[in-house]
């Protein structure tokens, strides 16, 4: 198994495509301390995500729930989960948005 912190390639972040090792969350993060954010695990199969707009419409709606602004429209997200599968060629695998 390859440690989180030893792997290698892209990670939507901030808008932006960045390398693994530079996407940072800083340590004082309110996300980290209190777990006040959501997420999906989206599975991905044979190169697709698997009922995408059904994940994104959740995580906007968990969002709402909490009172978390989420910085960007459900096809910016999409999008975003979209290019990292195929900038990744992740063909069987998950994809994990979190805001």
């Amino acid at each position: 198994m390859i440690p989180f912190d030893k792997r290698s390639g892209k990670i939507w972040y901030n808008n932006e495509l960045v390398e693994w090792q530079d996407a940072k969350c800083h340590v004082i993060s309110h996300g980290l301390h209190y777990a006040s954010l959501v997420f999906e695990g989206e599975r991905v199969y044979n190169g697709e995500i698997f009922k995408l707009e059904e994940h994104t419409d959740r995580l906007f709606y968990s969002a709402k729930r909490l009172d978390i602004n989420i910085p960007y429209t459900k096809d910016e997200i999409n999008e975003a989960s979209k290019k990292i599968v195929a900038v990744q060629n992740i063909q069987n695998g998950y994809v994990r948005p979190f805001a």
